[in-house]
């Protein structure tokens, strides 16, 4: 796996929380929720890419 996704992820993970305490502090929850859920999206996708690469790997490895 790589250095640099690693630092994304925890990038994304770090921006995340901070907004999410801002629009909480502010009184805005549903978006807090909405950006918390955003961010999840976000770092799904960035993972597709690699799960599909793991997929991969073990079905040419069992040959199949």
């Amino acid at each position: 796996m790589q250095v640099d996704l690693i630092f994304k992820i925890a990038a994304i993970g770090i921006l995340v929380a901070v907004l999410n305490q801002l629009l909480v502090r502010s009184g805005r929850e549903e978006q807090a929720m909405m950006t918390t859920l955003a961010g999840l999206v976000v770092v799904l996708m960035m993972l597709l890419e690699q799960i599909s690469n793991l997929f991969g790997t073990v079905k040419s490895l069992f040959g199949l």
